[in-house]
């Protein structure tokens, strides 16, 4: 249920304020997990400091003095953003004079993309890669296909623009290939793939390379694998010229090594935050801070408070078996949110009961130091208990006897 809800809000939220419950990597590092399963990627070095400019130019300039800077963040659509210090695109193809200046812009500016949202996203690295001469661009992804609970290739003769575009330009080259998760990629599903992909090169050696990004999907468990460009290469190679991995969070126990290189600098601080405390947090750009024990409950709550005129400013689920640690963690984060003006508690005791609730709550509020309206509505184990540790804590509370009245409450207290 809470991955349902979570995936639901999702697609209502704006780019920019979505959370990734899934670990995603940079294209760098999508490259040397790739390389190591006998995928043929563009060779680059990446950079996190101008001093190392230099080696990296001249171990990846051409004939012609050219190399390509290509910004590290975690979203799609680098190549048409814009730096907030004014510098269009962030991935440039230049010679190496020019690339010292351009650098110099990159590195550690924020990109904004129409993925990143307003806010954009930080560039700590810079890939710098060769210039490949590609002659032929296409599109393959791996999936996870619900009707089949399996994997699914996707491919299509047309590349390097996104699928959503191709699929409504060239339906009928949009080529799809389901595959047993228990049996695995056969030749002939590799052929087929490679058949519609309109391989003009080495057709034995392209199916070796649909079948090794298969392996790695596989391995590393995967949610996805999106090559776009999968290009021909002047001397006949298939090569993987720019990647997205995405990886599974709940494999995370036998995937230490590439969950390691998360990047927290690219998350939502609150949601870096709240994911170190086993939290379920998504920023959202209401007033009113919610905090619940269950997703469906947060969904009932940020609606009732909507129905009421008031926005919600986060879905936060402190969980079935929430400790006063992690509630106080839970106040810290909604208190830090500026725009929050006013915080609603709405718990149902079960596992969690409503007294522990309630000890964390006042603990919270003495800690963090609350000056704001706090509404907090309980209901189940322990609910009279609860109340009267609230009732004595001495804390300015606003008690709550449902969701409505906690509601109402909450957004009268914005104007009170």
């Amino acid at each position: 249920m809470m991955r349902t809800a979570l995936k639901s809000l999702r697609r209502a939220l704006p780019p920019g304020l979505q959370q990734a419950r899934w670990l995603n990597v940079h294209e760098y590092q999508g490259a040397e997990l790739m390389s190591k399963y006998g995928v043929n990627v563009p060779p680059g070095v990446a950079i996190t400091k101008l001093d190392e400019l230099d080696a990296a130019l001249q171990k990846m300039k051409n004939e012609a003095g050219e190399v390509v800077l290509k910004s590290q963040i975690l979203a799609g659509g680098r190549g048409l953003g814009k730096f907030m210090n004014g510098l269009q695109g962030g991935v440039h193809i230049c010679k190496t004079d020019e690339a010292p200046g351009l650098a110099k812009q990159m590195l550690g500016s924020t990109l904004v993309t129409k993925q990143t949202g307003p806010g954009g996203k930080p560039v700590n690295t810079l890939f710098v890669a060769a210039k490949m001469k590609l002659v032929n661009e296409m599109y393959f992804a791996i999936l996870l296909d619900r009707s089949t609970a399996g994997p699914l290739l996707i491919g299509c003769s047309e590349g390097g623009t996104s699928i959503e575009d191709l699929a409504e330009k060239h339906p009928d080259k949009i080529v799809k290939v389901q595959v047993n998760v228990h049996e695995g990629i056969t030749d002939e599903q590799a052929g087929r793939m490679v058949d519609g992909l309109k391989v003009t090169t080495d057709k034995a050696a392209a199916a070796e390379q649909i079948k090794n990004l298969y392996k790695l999907f596989v391995d590393s468990d995967c949610t996805m694998v999106e090559v776009n460009p999968l290009a021909e290469s002047a001397d006949g190679k298939l090569i993987a010229a720019d990647a997205k991995l995405g990886f599974d969070d709940n494999a995370s126990f036998r995937q230490k090594e590439l969950f390691a290189l998360k990047d927290d600098s690219q998350g939502d601080p609150r949601e870096v935050a709240a994911t170190k405390f086993d939290l379920n947090y998504i920023g959202l750009d209401g007033n009113i801070g919610c905090m619940v024990n269950g997703a469906g409950l947060a969904m009932a709550t940020m609606d009732i408070i909507k129905l009421h005129g008031g926005t919600p400013a986060n879905f936060l689920d402190v969980g079935g078996g929430a400790t006063t640690e992690q509630v106080v963690e839970a106040f810290k984060i909604l208190t830090a949110d500026k725009q929050v003006e006013a915080v609603l508690v709405n718990i149902f005791g079960g596992i969690m009961k409503c007294d522990v609730i309630a000890t964390g709550i006042v603990e919270a509020a003495k800690q963090v130091g609350i000056r704001i309206p706090l509404i907090v509505r309980l209901e189940g184990t322990n609910v009279e208990m609860g109340k009267a540790i609230l009732k004595d804590s001495g804390m300015s509370i606003i008690p709550a006897d449902d969701l409505d009245d906690a509601a109402k409450k909450a957004v009268a207290s914005l104007s009170g």
